[in-house]
């Protein structure tokens, strides 16, 4: 066990005198499970080993109360002491000793009580176990002696020990009636050993295959394989191993190596792989940093959906083996031959090796080109005419073609670049605490690379660094060796320096200050922790520090203390938390230590009253737990554990407070969390937009920015924007529009406009306080994230026709039509619906034409974003409507009519709708109508009644109308009337009536008149059942839909009168 604990095991630094702790990693969470069951099964596979008394007792710091122990226990002062003892000197063999307040020791002298123990521990028996190992760092050497103790290199103490059994036995069996009970103890103690030693085996070996599963596939390891299968790949079933592969997706390389996008990379996607095997279809691989798997592939708008299929495997080779026989057959067959040549080829030394080998020389080869890549040109000269004076690697003759003198690498440099590379990194970066799955990938985003370099550069010029680097250095071995006082003294003197500097915060780095910092948390003395949180909380606010601090295990203390009575230390704590838990594993880790509950425990202060000093303490601890679930909300799981915790009520209790220090992170952690549904329901139900609305019109523009944020996210509902409308918020919302300066509070106003804007009422008002005006001023020379919020601010206030004018005369219709050629997709949505408002008018309409505006939304119908289709689609009917030739405009454009017949394929109820109004307009002009037949708009629209044919769905009823509307006025021409019919567009039609939405019985009742004109299509609406339901609509109060419902009835009735006539004449 001492082996595994020693080499295997994670440990922290040791603080002052004493051992570090175990990490919490899952290594060490795996290693203590297997100790534990090792522990709670030996009893009944060894049951004289059990009882065998230690040299030394195992003691620890435990959980145990006495009011625990069950059975054979007796007090002996404020001690519990088991009635079993030793047979050699009386030591009881266990024994419960108090070591302070509240706070117990246990020792036992033997597995048996070990075993008692756990089982009295109950669900704390990981932890007991835990606290065992880490103050007995070698446990062999107390139970048995210290010639049992783990040493480095070779250990020959069992044998010695068995030798020395066996000259006792010889010596015994010489003497008549000698005592044999030592030399029966002796082979308990050896037998326990043994069986010790292969625990230790086991441990190192599970170790060994947890830390191999953890390796982590790179870029220039997915770089590698794609280059090497690409060499293979070929249309030749006989030679190449796949038909094809290559990289999908954008030919984009970042920095840091990925060529998926940035968003995806949060994820650990590195990049897209499409194969083509010869024995099947198209493979789309995800590589991602936890290995490779299938994804579901693009879909029909061209873009992939990433969802996971099947498992992950560790090469890209293993995977396309699984997935096709053919090239597993083939790749079995395939092997390279490189040859080693001097410059004068006198000697060629040939080696063979599979090509799905796993060789670490081979990926760091891999990894060596792809930092090549970013190197400059010159580094670049230099280094290959340092190649050319040594020997090299170069493929022989028959794999010339493969291209393999990219893995040209001379053993003497690689080795060299290889020592260069160790001790360039420092030991910090070398973390032994591994990242989970879903975090993996934030170690190598750009802002870690960013950190990397950094690290770099300093280290090349440490010649240049200032003095403060080198006193804090040496501040830090004090604080290492120093006693208390010393501690104490190093910690104050520290604080002196300016810690917000980058050079100060990292010299408590390099030098090991950061584990010390953290290990006297775990002291008794609350000097030393409030010194320790205070230099922490200061240097945690640097990108770097922070991922050390998490890596160190920082976090676990410090949600530890939160439970402390000092009432300073929680606010240290839980600043600090703040600022470390400012990306995604370190909230993770927040949240599985149970700190989001204790933080919403720090919300619940006293009543605001008059503010004595204990009150104010309170106010600031609240203060601080607010500050730290500001932080931690932006995780999803978060925000539900802080809910489940009971923090809206709190939050809202603390909203009323007067002090702005306090608001900022309360309505800060509400406007996080108001992106769930549930809180946005708490904070209306709660009366929370009251307190909102009121915060408005404060005069701290941060506090004002995240009320207006929170209210813009609040408004989806609208109870709540009537909420803000009654409290008087619209008033000072408009007000912050003149706050042009300020960026992000202009961002947080447009947008809860924008989403108030939604009631008409709330429009009404916006019109009294000449909005429309100021949101125009900000068409120009905003950033994106303001335009996104006027632009749809706009569009929704450009529903009521006095607003369309009012933005016309502000000159907003030029602003808004140049928007048009951006590139952001949710600037797109929104300016093309107001765009499509703004036509409307027919004044509007005539600018927008003469700035190409049409022109303009008719060529987004080529976007990728479905959503941007829509909107283009949605804009281009009133366009189409309100324009004085617009015949003659849509002919205008070239392929603009196939483009929009072709949307009919999507798979999107929007775009289809969307496209569907867009037809019916295209379809008024005769000549329109007959080109868009020729693409063939009849067969895909009768194909969308049948697909969109079922009534159940209510969703589709906006596709229905629009569609039935398409399709009647596209029977206009020639006998597009009989191909619906042939179609099978009919009888769907028939099912429409169904619907309870009035406009999809108008506009069906259309398509049915025209398509009644063929004696056909009425045979086959009267044996749908048509005349029922149409009957009921004759009466009613919609004149539009009297008159289509008569139409189809009247000439159904004259088919049939006209069948009889012929039968009867």
């Amino acid at each position: 066990m001492g082996q595994a604990l020693a080499r295997a095991a994670q440990w922290t630094s040791a603080k002052g005198g004493s051992g570090g702790k175990l990490e919490f990693t899952k290594l060490n969470e795996d290693l203590l499970n297997s100790v534990m069951t090792w522990l709670e099964g030996f009893g009944a596979k060894y049951p004289e080993e059990l009882k065998l008394v230690f040299k030394s007792a195992l003691t620890w710091k435990t959980s145990l109360r006495p009011d625990k122990l069950q059975g054979g226990f007796q007090e002996k002062g404020e001690d519990v002491v088991s009635s079993q003892t030793s047979e050699k000197d009386g030591t009881p063999m266990l024994t419960l000793h108090k070591t302070g307040s509240n706070e117990y020791s246990v020792s036992i002298m033997s597995l048996e009580f070990c075993e008692n123990v756990l089982r009295m521990a109950g669900d704390q028996k990981l932890m007991e176990v835990r606290s065992c190992l880490e103050a007995n760092r070698d446990p062999g050497a107390k139970m048995l002696g210290d010639r049992f103790a783990t040493v480095e290199g070779d250990d020959n103490s069992i044998y010695r020990f068995i030798e020395e059994i066996t000259k006792e036995m010889e010596q015994l069996a010489k003497t008549e009636g000698a005592d044999h009970k030592d030399i029966e103890e002796k082979k308990l103690q050896l037998k326990l050993q043994l069986q010790i030693n292969r625990l230790d085996q086991q441990l190192l070996q599970e170790s060994i295959q947890q830390i191999t599963r953890d390796v982590r596939l790179t870029p220039a390891m997915v770089d590698g394989e794609v280059n090497i299968l690409k060499q293979l790949s070929g249309r030749d079933e006989e030679k190449h191993v796949l038909e094809s592969i290559d990289f999908w997706g954008d030919r984009y390389v970042f920095k840091n190596g990925c060529r998926a996008q940035p968003w995806r990379q949060l994820h650990g996607d590195i990049c897209y792989i499409e194969a083509k095997p010869h024995d099947g279809d198209l493979i789309f691989v995800t590589a991602n940093t936890s290995g490779y798997f299938c994804n579901s592939g693009p879909n029909n708008a061209g873009e992939l959906n990433y969802t996971k299929q099947g498992d992950s495997y560790r090469e890209l080779v293993t995977l396309l083996k699984e997935k096709s026989p053919k090239f597993a057959e083939m790749i079995e067959n395939q092997e390279f031959a490189l040859k080693a040549k001097d410059k004068d080829d006198a000697m060629a030394v040939q080696k063979i090796e599979k090509v799905d080998r796993d060789d670490d020389d081979y990926r760091e080869k891999h990894m060596e080109k792809s930092y090549g890549r970013e190197q400059t040109k010159d580094s670049s000269k230099e280094k290959s005419k340092t190649q050319k004076k040594t020997k090299k690697l170069e493929p022989s003759t028959r794999w010339k073609a493969l291209g393999l003198e990219e893995y040209k690498e001379d053993d003497k440099d690689k080795d060299k670049k290889l020592a260069t590379k160790k001790k360039q990194a420092p030991s910090r970066l070398r973390t032994k605490t591994p990242t989970d799955a879903e975090d993996s990938f934030s170690e190598s985003s750009s802002e870690s690379e960013e950190e990397e370099e950094a690290v770099e550069r300093r280290s090349e010029t440490n010649a240049d660094l200032p003095s403060e680097y080198w006193q804090i250095q040496k501040l830090v071995k004090y604080l290492k060796g120093g006693n208390q006082t010393a501690t104490i003294i190093a910690l104050c003197s520290m604080r002196d320096f300016n810690l917000a500097q980058e050079t100060c915060q990292l010299a408590i780095r390099d030098v090991g200050g950061l584990e010390v910092l953290i290990n006297l948390l775990d002291t008794e003395e609350i000097k030393c922790k409030i010194g320790s949180l205070k230099i922490l909380k200061e240097i945690s606010r640097n990108i770097q520090i922070r991922r050390a601090i998490a890596d160190l295990g920082g976090l676990q203390t410090m949600v530890k203390i939160l439970r402390d009575m000092d009432k300073d230390l929680k606010c240290l704590a839980a600043e600090t938390i703040a600022n470390v838990a400012k990306f995604r594993r370190a909230r993770r880790t927040v949240r599985q230590h149970g700190g989001i509950k204790k933080l919403v425990g720090l919300l619940d202060c006293p009543p605001l009253g008059q503010m004595t000093t204990e009150l104010k303490k309170d106010v600031q601890v609240a203060r601080c737990g607010a500050q730290a679930l500001w932080s931690c909300s932006k995780s999803k799981k978060n925000k539900e554990a802080m809910r489940k915790a009971g923090a809206i009520p709190l939050l809202a209790r603390l909203l009323k407070s007067t002090h702005e220090d306090m608001l900022i992170p309360v309505v800060g952690t509400l406007q996080e969390c108001a992106s769930e549904p549930s809180y946005r329901l708490a904070i209306r139900t709660e009366g929370m937009i009251e307190d909102l609305v009121k915060n408005l019109k404060s005069a701290d523009p941060e506090l004002q920015m995240h009320c207006a944020s929170a209210i813009f996210k609040c408004a989806e509902e609208k109870e709540t924007r009537d909420l803000v409308r009654q409290y008087g918020g619209l008033d000072p919302l408009v007000a912050l529009l003149q706050m042009s300066e300020n960026k992000e509070l202009l961002a947080a106003a447009t947008g809860a406009i924008w989403k108030c804007a939604i009631s008409t009422e709330n429009v009404k008002r916006f019109q009294d306080l000449k909005a429309i005006d100021l949101l125009v001023g900000l068409l120009n020379n905003q950033p994106e994230e303001v335009l996104v919020n006027v632009v749809g601010a706009l569009g929704e206030l450009a529903k009521e026709t006095p607003n369309r004018q009012q933005i016309r005369k502000a000159g907003g219709i030029s602003p808004l039509v140049n928007l048009l050629t951006g590139t952001n997709q949710a600037l797109l949505v929104n300016v093309t619906k107001a765009v499509g408002q703004c036509a409307e008018e027919q004044e509007n309409m005539i600018i927008i034409d003469r700035l190409d505006g049409v022109r303009l939304l008719w060529s987004l119908l080529k976007n990728q974003n479905p959503d941007v289709q829509a909107s283009a689609a949605w804009a281009i009917c009133p366009c189409i409507e309100n324009a004085k030739d617009a015949g003659e405009m849509v002919r205008s454009f070239v392929g603009g009519l196939e483009l929009i017949v072709s949307l009919l394929k999507s798979d999107h109820k929007e775009v289809l709708a969307s496209v569907c109004a867009a037809i019916a307009n295209i379809a008024k002009d005769e000549e329109n109508l007959a080109v868009i037949t020729d693409h063939g708009v009849v067969p895909m629209l009768a194909r969308l009644t049948n697909t969109y044919g079922r009534i159940s769905d209510k969703t589709d009823d906006k596709l229905r109308r629009h569609l039935a509307e398409a399709i009647a006025r596209c029977c206009n021409w020639g006998n597009n009337r009989v191909a619906f019919g042939r179609e099978g567009a009919v009888a769907p039609l028939v099912r429409y009536l169904k619907s309870s939405d009035e406009n999809v019985h108008r506009s069906t009742a259309r398509a049915l008149f025209q398509l009644s004109k063929h004696p056909e299509n009425c045979i086959t609406m009267h044996e749908a059942g048509v005349v029922q339901p149409l009957m009921k609509m004759v009466g009613s109060n919609d004149e539009e839909l009297q008159e289509a419902a008569a139409g189809c009835i009247g000439n159904i009735r004259r088919l049939a009168l006209a069948n009889e006539k012929a039968r009867y004449s």
